[in-house]
C-alpha cells in the first residue's frame, strides 16, 4: 500500500555553545490518505521539531539523516519545489494565529495571496474564493470580514483565519502543531469540531501535534508517543487507551482525569525530567523516570517490539524474557 507520508529513520540536531542537541533521533513513521495521526509527548520531546522538518522550516544543515516521502516523491528536492508543495499539497496550522497573520495586512488579502500564488486565478477570483473560505470556517459577515485585519478578530477567530489560509489550495496533507493551545476550552471545541468537519468534507489527512490526550480522543484515529527525539509506542486510539504497552504511555494516561470515575482520585505527575539531549542516554530514554527499568534498560536502546497488528512499543518489558507487569493498574485504570 502506498502511503501518503512517509518518514525514515529521521535525525535532526541543532548546535548550540553548550554542545549539539540532538531533538529527533531516528523517527519513522507513516501517513495513509484521509487518516488523523495525533503525535503525542510532552515538550521536548521532538514533535514539533519533526512536523517542521516535513515541511521544510528547518535548515538542511541540521538534518543529519533519514528520508521524507510524499506521494512516493522525496519533497527535500529544492527549495522552489518545497514552496510548492508547502502551499498546495501540505498546509500547517500553528498554535499561536498572531504569529501566522500579518497584523498589517488585511485578512482576506493574506488569503487570496496564498490562492493566487498556487492558483491561476485573477484578482476577483482570488477574492471571490477567500470569501468562501472564511464562510467555510464558520466566519459570519465574510464579505464585511474579508476587509478587517487580524486584531479586530477574536482569538478563536483568529485560529480560523488561519486554518482557512491552509485550506486555501485544498491541501491532502494538514499539519496542526497544538491549534487549540491559546484557546479557552469553548473555542477549543469548536476549532476541534470545524477540523473533523472539514476533515470529512475533504478527505484530507491530518496531523495533529498535541499534550492533550482529550484531543486525541476526539480526533484522532492513530497516535504516535514521542519521548526524548524518539517514537516509544505507535497505534490505534484504541491500543492506546486500552491497551497501553510503554511505561511512558502508561504515566500519560495516569495524569489526566477519568470522567467516568464515581470516586475521586488524585492524578499521578510523572516523576522526574525529560532526558538532557545534549547527551541522550545510551539505553531508553524514559529509563531514568521509569519504575520498572531494568538493567538493560540503561544499558541497551530497545528494539520496537509488534504488540499486535500496527501496535508497536520500544520497551524491554514487552520481551518475552522480561518480567510481566500490570499495565492497567500501572496506568491507573482499574
Amino acid at each position: 500500500m502506498n502511503h501518503l507520508l512517509e518518514v525514515e529513520h529521521l535525525k535532526v540536531t541543532f548546535p548550540t555553545y553548550g554542545g549539539e542537541v540532538q531533538a529527533v533521533r531516528d523517527v519513522s513513521f507513516s501517513i495513509d490518505q484521509g487518516e488523523v495521526v495525533a503525535i503525542v509527548g510532552e515538550s521536548g520531546s521532538g514533535k514539533t521539531v519533526t512536523v517542521q522538518t516535513i515541511m521544510g522550516l528547518i535548515p538542511t544543515k541540521n538534518i543529519k539523516a533519514g528520508n521524507i516521502r510524499f506521494n512516493g516523491k522525496d519533497i527535500h528536492l529544492s527549495k522552489k519545489e518545497m514552496r510548492k508543495l508547502k502551499g498546495s499539497e501540505i498546509g500547517m496550522v500553528f498554535q499561536d494565529p498572531m504569529t501566522s497573520l500579518n497584523p498589517t495586512m488585511k485578512i482576506g488579502k493574506q488569503i487570496a495571496e496564498g490562492i493566487r500564488k498556487h492558483q491561476k486565478l485573477s484578482k476577483a477570483e482570488a477574492k471571490q474564493k477567500a470569501i468562501e473560505l472564511l464562510r467555510l470556517v464558520g466566519i459570519p459577515n465574510a464579505e464585511e470580514r474579508y476587509h478587517q485585519y487580524p486584531h479586530e478578530f477574536s482569538g478563536g477567530m483568529r485560529q480560523r483565519v488561519v486554518i482557512a489560509i491552509a485550506l486555501a489550495c485544498n491541501p491532502k496533507l494538514l499539519i496542526a502543531d497544538e491549534p487549540t493551545t491559546a484557546l479557552d476550552v469553548t473555542i477549543q471545541a469548536q476549532i476541534l469540531d470545524l477540523m473533523k468537519d472539514l476533515q470529512r468534507k475533504m478527505g484530507m489527512s491530518i496531523i495533529l501535534i498535541t499534550h492533550d490526550l482529550g484531543v486525541v480522543a476526539e480526533m484522532a484515529q492513530r497516535v504516535i508517543v514521542m519521548y526524548g527525539g524518539t517514537v516509544v509506542e505507535t497505534g490505534s486510539v484504541f491500543d492506546i487507551f486500552e491497551n497501553p504497552k510503554h511505561p511512558y504511555t502508561w504515566g500519560l494516561l495516569r495524569s489526566i482525569p477519568n470522567l467516568h470515575d464515581k470516586e475521586k482520585k488524585r492524578l499521578v505527575p510523572i516523576d522526574g525530567s525529560p532526558p538532557d539531549l545534549f547527551s541522550p542516554p545510551k539505553g531508553c530514554p524514559f529509563a531514568p523516570r521509569c519504575p520498572y527499568a531494568m538493567e538493560i534498560c540503561v544499558e541497551k536502546s530497545p528494539q520496537e517490539f509488534d504488540i499486535s497488528n500496527g501496535h508497536t512499543a520500544s520497551c524491554w518489558l514487552n520481551d518475552p524474557r522480561a518480567p510481566k507487569v500490570e499495565a492497567f493498574i500501572a496506568a491507573g485504570r482499574e
